[in-house]
């Protein structure tokens, strides 16, 4: 009877929780200062030195387990004919719980701090020539990297990571991750908050299942490891690398880890990084162009080297290759879940990427 009763107690404290964090919500500067600046990068790094080490992902199996105690729980529900109904719920309303409790504690809490354009002190609204100089210099650099990095101007960029003997190999994963820092050091002397160290960034071991619903990679919030989708074509891996590490950092906000990532890929001293971060953040000027002036957006396209195009149609190629019945559904979710965190426009949020970067742009233009 004890027992049911502690159950029964946590598991209502669910709904205390989810008042506290949309309080929480009302203070934004408060969590900036107080959790994303001061207690989360605590939570963080020990996370990364107990679970970095470990050359497989040890979030992976800990959610492969989730899903096989998921699993044979309902089995045993439907087994019973749903004869212990109450202790069921019960137990499932505990987890829910505990678990939304450890989300928001080690890391979710993010999502409530300062938007990054105001912690940065820049703008959130731009004009189209401002755009339109932007998506410029980043055509010129996309340009610039590809010549250095192709053999001619229709061959795409696929190798990227340096091996033993100075020679650029597809996936050589370790020495891609070691590579990420780079960055992230250059940028730590003009954005102290980017100082990363110690690196926890794995290839998961669920890179099918994440090709499947659409995702480049994850952070998993409790073990505080970066994941990146193994599968993807490999100039990708730079930039998802750095996106990830962005969460890692305490950036919840996909918008907001997008534009971290090209500043940390952009800063890197690797030029393969820089083309990954440079095409990265051109194909969304582009896109914000095309939505703005079609005419103007078509011109710049034909500036673009064709191999930088065909990059892009092999980022496309395999996401059509990975289409399923279920991938809309997977995705209603994610939107389902932007939403609940902060991000009332779903998806449609990425596009405030280009706003950061435009502006950052005005401001510091040696960093793009």
């Amino acid at each position: 009877m004890k027992n049911h009763k502690v159950t029964l107690i946590v598991g209502l404290l669910l709904f205390v929780q989810m008042i506290v964090v949309r309080i929480i919500g009302q203070f934004p500067v408060a969590v900036e200062t107080y959790y994303s600046n001061g207690l989360y990068p605590v939570i963080s790094k020990i996370s990364r030195y107990t679970f970095g080490w470990l050359p497989f992902s040890f979030g992976d199996l800990m959610y492969t387990a989730l899903v096989l105690l998921i699993i044979r729980a309902l089995f045993l529900f439907i087994k019973t004919r749903g004869k212990e109904w109450k202790a069921f719920l019960l137990r499932s309303l505990a987890i829910a719980s505990i678990v939304y409790f450890a989300f928001h504690l080690l890391w979710g809490l993010n999502y409530l701090r300062l938007p990054l354009h105001e912690s940065l002190g820049i703008e959130n609204e731009y004009t189209t020539d401002d755009l339109l100089l932007l998506t410029e210099k980043l055509i010129a650099k996309s340009n610039h990297l590809h010549e250095q990095l192709a053999a001619n101007d229709s061959t795409a960029v696929e190798v990227l990571t340096r091996d033993g003997g100075g020679e650029y190999h597809a996936f050589a994963k370790a020495e891609l991750f070691k590579t990420t820092l780079n960055g992230y050091e250059n940028l730590a002397s003009q954005f102290p908050t980017l100082d990363y160290a110690p690196k926890s960034i794995k290839s998961s071991l669920l890179s099918y299942p994440l090709s499947i619903m659409g995702y480049s990679g994850y952070l998993n919030p409790i073990t505080n490891e970066a994941q990146v989708n193994g599968l993807v074509p490999g100039h990708r891996w730079p930039v998802i690398s750095c996106h990830e590490q962005a969460h890692q950092l305490g950036y919840a906000k996909e918008n907001e880890a997008n534009f971290i990532a090209v500043l940390a890929t952009l800063n890197n001293d690797d030029v393969y990084f820089q083309y990954s971060g440079s095409i990265f953040a051109l194909r969304y000027c582009l896109n914000d162009v095309y939505r703005r002036d079609r005419d103007k957006g078509a011109a710049l396209r034909a500036k673009i080297r064709p191999g930088i195009l065909a990059n892009y149609a092999l980022s496309r190629a395999f996401w059509d290759e990975m289409e399923n019945p279920l991938e809309p559904l997977f995705k209603y979710f994610y939107t389902g879940y932007l939403k609940a965190n902060n991000q009332p426009e779903g998806l449609k949020t990425y596009s405030y990427m280009v706003a950061l970067l435009v502006n950052y742009n005005k401001n510091f233009p040696r960093a793009l």
